[in-house]
């Protein structure tokens, strides 16, 4: 667990495999993680798995992919998406998960892709259902600042994260739509995966919950096809096995593991039992899928269980705090706005001193030259901080000024760089 919860390298885009040469000779490209092996290639790898292959402007070579993940031919493919299932969560509990623990069997299945960083839902939906990087979409952090209004944007729903919440009836919070803060296709224009294959006649269903359809994040990361509902976890595993009885690509969303996790830690009692019904209906997705279907399982990120003595708050914090105008990202990965009339680099050095080695400290400039985001586009950059911060072992670093006391002590955060929350599944089966 200790080597699990350090700080690990930076993961690279691009089509290359280890031992390929890539960055120098071929005991260089060993040590150097992602490429190929990485989230933002398995949508365009499956692609060439079903004949449809579709590049990206991170990956143009598609069946490079498909050959480095193994994946094999096929009529029709199913992705499920576990989101929080990280791959040493999974690996770590593999008793309680009779089906993933047979495809652990296989010497395929026994090695981690990385996701991208920040590894969190937001980031990690785009970089897959665009096969590109967070510095491409847009899409860099739970919150992040939005440059044309100033305001720090939510990511799920594209909301203001700081707007006071309306009052309802008996004073309670009301639960009410509430208008995106920018257009989910103007934040977010690379096109996905998804509606490139659709463009080309290939059917593709999303099967999810019925809240999530044509919501802003679903708008933003996985547009195009036909979405799909279900009520039951059933219903919606049956969904996605009915919709490839003719070629095609379907997509499963399963959301519990990162829900529970969240609220209870990912080895508690309810995250196990949890993780025992999505084995059971990934064992059901099996069982249903048609004969010939390339299953392919992955998540979004890891998760890492916090410490409450190691929960930094920026607001008992002065020196954290000053020259610092907006909080983004998440308790594992900060992006740090300056004001106006502040030095980034001296907020940086501030943070080092005070961090030491329970975080990672960069500037922008410095984390975009290391990669973090992969290639940024000119329109990006602005979104992102202008110091990012990535927690070590089981650092949390919050806001109590501006979050719930309930954010700022979960059970089971992810966000930053380490390899539980970096390494994910890329399981491979066929019906």
């Amino acid at each position: 667990m200790e080597e699990l919860l350090r700080l690990t390298d930076t993961a690279r885009y691009g089509d290359w495999t280890a031992g390929s040469g890539v960055g120098g000779s071929e005991g260089d490209a060993v040590a150097i993680r992602g490429g190929a092996r990485h989230l933002s290639s398995v949508l365009p790898a499956i692609s060439a798995a079903i004949g449809h292959p579709t590049p990206t402007r991170v990956h143009p070579d598609p069946k490079a992919l498909q050959s480095a993940l193994g994946l094999p031919d096929a009529r029709s493919a199913i992705v499920v998406l576990v989101d929080g299932l990280g791959y040493w969560n999974l690996a770590m509990r593999l008793g309680h998960a009779p089906y993933l623990r047979a495809l652990m069997r296989d010497a395929a299945n026994q090695r981690p892709i990385s996701t991208c960083a920040p590894s969190t839902t937001v980031a990690a939906m785009a970089t897959f259902g665009t096969g590109t990087c967070p510095g491409m979409t847009g899409m860099a952090g739970y919150t992040q600042l939005e440059p044309s209004s100033g305001r720090l944007m939510q990511l799920i729903q594209f909301k203001d994260a700081l707007a006071p919440k309306p009052a309802g009836p008996g004073g309670r919070f009301a639960v009410q739509p509430v208008d995106p803060i920018v257009d989910p296709h103007d934040l977010q224009r690379e096109p996905t995966v998804f509606e490139r294959l659709a463009a080309e006649g290939v059917p593709v269903t999303s099967s999810g919950l019925a809240k999530f359809k044509g919501s802003p994040l679903t708008e933003a990361a996985l547009r195009g096809g036909t979405y799909v509902s279900g009520v039951t976890p059933r219903d919606r595993v049956r969904a996605a096995a009915r919709a490839v009885r003719e070629p095609g690509l379907a997509y499963l969303y399963i959301r519990d593991a990162d829900k529970v996790g969240h609220n209870h830690g990912w080895d508690s009692e309810q995250w196990i039992g949890t993780f025992e019904r999505i084995d059971a209906q990934l064992a059901t997705l099996r069982r249903e899928a048609p004969k010939g279907t390339l299953i392919v399982i992955v998540a979004d990120h890891g998760m890492v269980m916090s410490d409450e003595h190691e929960r930094i708050d920026i607001a008992v914090e002065p020196e954290l705090a000053r020259g610092v105008r907006l909080v983004g990202g998440e308790p594992r990965a900060l992006m740090l706005y300056a004001e106006p009339d502040e030095n980034p680099e001296d907020i940086a050095a501030r943070w080092r001193e005070r961090l030491g080695e329970k975080a990672l400290v960069r500037t922008k400039r410095e984390a975009i030259a290391d990669g973090l985001f992969g290639p940024v586009d000119a329109r990006v950059a602005p979104m992102l901080g202008d110091v990012i911060v990535q927690a070590a072992g089981q650092v949390t670093l919050v806001d109590s000024r501006t979050q719930s006391d309930k954010a700022t002590r979960l059970p089971s955060v992810h966000g930053s760089q380490t390899m539980l929350e970096m390494d994910i599944p890329c399981l491979i089966d066929m019906a």
